[in-house]
């Protein structure tokens, strides 16, 4: 079955039938539109197309605005597409969180939060060189050697360096659906998901 497109609200926690405090997110999902079907034998392969969230007409292009009008739409923030669902689905059908049940398991994909130009201590858990004494300065974060000498006289691509940290599409899988409001359309899964609030998530069964 296809997944949803939604937001981030925040983070929460309920507790268990059995007296456990368990962290959650709060995400609202859809309304989602069925914006186009792909099938293999116009296009190679099956999928379809779902639209998320509401733009405004100036901010986008003719040719999107003439996509959406095939599906009697109005012109959509986010596209996904899914090539994985079961089902029959038409253009134009809208699709909400009852998508989902509680005890589902589903994929949560989102971009990370950003956290800047960051060092190997932070941004690899590296331990640094050394402590402060025995004549080091300012030797406590450092990365420590990056290869040898004349040999191989470069350094091998892939090495952990400092650079930037986060800002970077991540997917956690296998969080648990814990309530399903189909009239608000949130869903309340178990943990954390990638991204900042209000930030655009994709959830998939």
């Amino acid at each position: 079955m296809p997944g949803l497109i939604g937001k981030k609200v925040g983070m929460t926690s309920i507790f268990s039938p059995e007296g456990k405090n368990l962290p959650c997110t709060v995400l609202e999902v859809g309304p989602c539109v069925v914006t186009q079907v792909k099938t293999e034998d116009v296009d190679g392969y099956n999928a379809i197309q779902l639209g998320w969230g509401e733009a405004k007409e100036k901010n986008v292009s003719k040719a999107l605005q003439g996509h959406v009008q095939k599906a009697s739409t109005s012109v959509k923030k986010k596209f996904v597409e899914f090539t994985d669902f079961e089902g029959e689905l038409e253009l134009g059908q809208v699709l909400t969180a009852d998508l989902f049940e509680e005890g589902d398991y589903v994929d949560v994909a989102g971009t990370s939060k950003g956290k800047g130009f960051q060092g190997v201590v932070k941004r690899h858990g590296f331990a640094g060189v050394g402590q402060a004494t025995h004549g080091q300065h300012n030797r406590l974060r450092a990365p420590g050697s990056i290869g040898a000498g004349s040999d191989p006289s470069r350094v091998f691509k892939g090495m952990r360096m400092a650079g930037r940290m986060g800002g970077k599409r991540a997917k956690v899988q296998n969080l648990v659906v814990l309530k399903v409001d189909a009239e608000k359309n949130l869903l309340v899964v178990k943990g954390s998901v990638p991204g900042a609030k209000n930030s655009t998530v994709i959830i998939e069964k």
